[in-house]
Formats: structure tokens, C-alpha cells, sequence
């Protein structure tokens, strides 16, 4: 309202248009329209083709001015050239679509102020008629939702209001990235409904379907089981603790009794003696890289491989990393041994 306010205020021979638009949409939300009819009275209004599309949905929705839908809707490109002027609908900081309008010839000079009324006119029918299509969502109804403190009331009633429906099962995912969390959202769970919000250090993502092989590399995710989302929580937390530059993506069900590693108390790992010696070595990345690669592999050659170098270099460096650890890394107790405190160890900086 406030950037309207400045535009009229540059618009002095335009005044009266500009407030017959501001009426105009303020009419047409208090009698609740939807998008179709927003979209048919927008183009009424603006005597040219008028346009609405959401983000989640990929439809879109075109009128002509006398009130029919209109015909052969243009690609992508075309529309790009036809629309005189295009505008985002923005929801709760989120765009989650686009407004624009179909003008052969000059744009008119009021239509900047038209677009600007339908995208918001447009986020209020998104937001009135829901689930609003936006991925982040309120973060105290995310952490009701999620919660071991929550009665199941409240967590009900929680998640029908982030757009989950009374018995649908909700998976939780734990992700710490440098890409926004929405963005992460759209990859993981391509197909709605997801919402998600950040919550300290971590974002959390709640969705009933979810593809991790879309994530990029550089996210780390921890995934929970479906069900509970409060025990989901808890799952997705500890998965993600286990998560590595090698294996960005865990879940909670691979796990399997390795799970229960991280219910060991913190003082006992640091007092172990295996631990210790381990983060003695954190000053020397190649080593906990080389040691890591043969835990992983199991084979010198194949270690050498995975860190593109020669089979003998990996060799020296292993003898050494065996005497700084005192295990013998060519047994298999020593290997499981070795694997167990480097699991610990970064255990420890979750």
C-alpha cells in the first residue's frame, strides 16, 4: 500500500484512474472471488488478455475482456513477449506466482498500478482459500507440529493448519544447507503438500512424499519415518547427525542399530580411548580423508581410487594412521574399531 502511495503521488493527472483501481480490487476480495473470476474482472477492467499463474500448480489461468477464457494459451516464451508487464505474487515473503497482462501495441499507463492490485489481490485468494501455497510456513505451528511437548490435539489441529489433512502421513526431514530451506523444499518434494520453516540451527521440512535423490550434494538431510511427526522429529535430527561430505543424505530407517550410537552419552565417547587418539588427528585432514575412504571401502586399492591417488601412498599413510590409533588397521576387529570411533568422533561435533 505504501509503494501505491508513492506511485500516486507521481501520478497527478491519473489520480481518479488509480483510486477506481484501488476500489475496484478492494471490492472484488470483500466478495471473496476466486482466481478465475479475479483473473475475468482483471481483464474486464484492463480491456486486454489478463493472466494468473501459482508456482505449486504450474496452471495458468488467461481471460479475455469479454469474460471467456482465453484462447491458445501461448508458450512460455511468447507470453514473455506478449505481456506488456508481468508482476509476482508475493506470499508470506515468498513468490509464489505471477500476474501479467496481454497488451498488443503501448502499455497502458495505469497498468503497472492494475498488476500491482491483482498480485496482491491474488496472494489474499491464495492465502483465503488454501492451504496458501507458500513452503515456509509459521514456525511456532511448525514446532507444535513436531514437538514431544505437544497433546494430540494440538498437533492435530497444527498441522490441518499448515495444509496436512487429519491422517495423512507426515514425514519430517532435517536439513542444514546453505540454499534456501524453500528452494530445498521444491527439490525434495516436487509434488505439494510441503511445508517448511527454520527452527534454530536447523530447518525443518514436513512433507508426505519426498524424492532425496534430487537434493544437491552440498545439502546435508537427515529423514525420519513416517507417522508420528513428533518421533519423526527426533529421527530426522539423528540422521542427520550421521550425514558426511561422502553422504549428505541419511535415513533414519538405514540406520538400523546404528542408531543407537548416538544415545551414548557425550562424556563416555570423549573418554574413550579410541575417540581420543582419533581427534588427535583432526589437525591433519588428509589422514582423517584417507581413513575415512578405507573405512568406507574396505580395500587399500579401492581407497586409492576413490581419493585419486597411488595405491602405496595410501598405504604409508594408513601405516601411520594405524600406529597414531594403535589398531591394526589390516584386521577386521581393527576396521570395525576404526569405523565405530570415527562414527563417534563426528558424532561428537553434532
Amino acid at each position: 500500500m505504501e509503494a501505491l502511495a508513492e506511485r500516486m503521488s507521481h501520478l497527478d493527472s491519473h489520480v481518479q484512474g488509480t483510486i477506481r483501481i484501488v476500489a475496484f480490487y478492494d471490492t472484488l476480495m470483500r466478495r471473496r472471488v476466486d482466481l478465475p473470476a479475479l483473473a475475468r474482472a482483471s481483464a474486464g477492467l484492463a480491456e486486454c488478455v489478463a493472466g494468473i499463474r501459482l508456482h505449486g500448480t504450474g496452471r495458468a489461468i488467461r481471460m479475455a475482456p469479454d469474460g471467456r477464457k482465453a484462447p491458445a494459451p501461448p508458450s512460455p516464451a511468447t507470453v514473455t513477449t506478449t505481456a506488456t508487464a508481468t508482476a509476482p505474487i508475493v506470499l508470506d515473503e515468498e513468490e509464489i506466482g505471477t500476474v501479467w497482462l496481454e497488451r498488443p501495441g503501448t502499455p497502458g499507463t495505469l497498468d503497472d498500478v492494475l498488476l500491482d492490485r491483482l498480485a496482491i489481490a491474488a496472494a489474499a485468494v491464495v492465502e483465503r482459500y488454501g492451504p496458501a501455497s507458500t513452503t515456509m510456513a509459521d514456525p511456532a505451528l511448525v514446532e507444535l507440529a513436531i514437538s514431544s511437548d505437544s497433546d494430540e490435539a494440538a498437533r492435530v489441529r497444527a498441522l490441518r493448519l499448515l495444509g496436512f489433512a487429519t491422517g495423512l502421513p507426515v514425514r519430517v526431514v532435517a536439513v542444514r544447507s546453505r540454499l534456501p530451506l524453500d528452494k530445498v523444499a521444491a527439490l525434495l518434494c516436487p509434488a505439494r503438500p510441503v511445508k517448511a520453516a527454520a527452527l534454530t540451527d536447523v530447518g525443518v521440512i514436513l512433507a508426505t512424499g519426498l524424492d532425496h535423490t534430487r537434493l544437491p550434494t552440498d545439502v546435508r538431510a537427515g529423514i525420519g519415518t513416517t507417522g508420528s511427526p513428533d518421533r519423526s522429529w527426533r529421527e530426522a535430527r539423528t540422521a542427520l547427525r550421521f550425514t558426511t561430505s561422502r553422504e549428505p543424505v541419511v535415513r533414519y530407517d538405514d540406520l538400523g542399530v546404528l542408531a543407537l550410537l548416538a544415545e551414548i552419552p557425550e562424556h563416555a565417547v570423549r573418554c574413550n580411548a579410541d575417540v581420543a587418539a582419533l581427534a588427535r588427528m583432526a589437525g591433519t585432514p588428509e589422514d582423517l580423508e584417507t581413513l575415512d575412504a578405507y573405512c568406507a571401502t574396505g580395500s587399500l586399492r579401492r581407497a586409492a581410487d576413490l581419493l585419486h591417488l597411488h595405491h602405496s601412498s595410501v598405504a604409508r599413510r594408513l601405516e601411520h594412521i594405524a600406529k597414531t590409533l594403535g589398531i591394526d588397521l589390516t584386521e577386521p576387529a581393527g576396521l570395525t574399531r576404526a569405523r565405530l570411533a570415527l562414527t563417534m568422533w563426528r558424532l561428537l561435533d553434532d
